[in-house]
């Protein structure tokens, strides 16, 4: 009869490999991607190198994996914040100010996952990411256009410039250093702002939005 693991191997099994790949998170949030080696992520997370190595047989199945989480995460994080919000518009305002939110709550490991240099073949996990976020915010787009509260407009185009510039102006390399709570909320603000202009709120409708949105609750701690 072939072996059967019990709930409490299955349970300790999955627990280590969480362990490894917090440790690996932790790694690139303090020293971006090159920080996340085999041994030092082994020892960050408890456990010995050959470990590592049956959960992730290399390098970029563990760097892999680390995307993947990471973009599971934050997409479901922004996506919940627009579908929580109570109208079209609301709902757009709502996105980008999370998805900006959850950039500066941790710019550096943002930056490991969105934008330091990694293997090609890791480069379509990124691609992954932008294309969805960029689908969220066309829909609330369109949505907000089906109701005349925009002009019209190319929803997919408009998506994509706002997600690209609020990475590009908040974790990208002309990006502030300052990591600041008040600075980081009014670049938040402003940033939105900014983009809701762009798509063609007019300035006092964009305020209002700006104030009423409020940012994700652990902001800043």
């Amino acid at each position: 009869m072939p072996y059967r693991k019990t709930e409490h191997v299955v349970r300790r099994l999955a627990a280590k490999r969480e362990a490894i790949l917090a440790a690996a998170e932790s790694s690139a949030a303090l020293g971006g991607m090159g920080a996340v080696q085999i041994a030092p992520v082994a020892s960050r997370a408890g456990v010995a190198a050959g470990t590592v190595y049956r959960y992730f047989p290399g390098k970029n199945d563990l760097v892999s994996e680390l995307l993947a989480r990471y973009i599971a995460r934050e997409t479901a994080a922004v996506t919940a914040a627009g579908d929580r919000a109570p109208g079209p518009m609301s709902a757009l305002a709502a996105t980008i100010v999370t998805f900006a939110a959850r950039l500066l709550a941790n710019r550096r490991l943002a930056w490991a996952m969105l934008g330091e240099p990694v293997e090609p073949v890791l480069e379509s996990a990124r691609h992954g990411f932008r294309q969805a976020l960029t689908s969220d915010v066309a829909r609330r787009i369109t949505a907000a256009t089906a109701r005349d509260l925009l002009p019209a407009q190319d929803a997919l185009l408009s998506a994509a410039v706002v997600v690209g510039a609020v990475i590009e102006a908040l974790i990208g390399p002309s990006a502030t250093s300052v990591s600041d709570s008040v600075r980081e909320r009014a670049d938040i603000q402003a940033v939105t702002l900014l983009m809701l202009r762009a798509l063609g709120v007019n300035d006092a409708r964009a305020r209002g939005l700006v104030v009423q949105v409020a940012l994700p609750a652990d902001f800043g701690r």
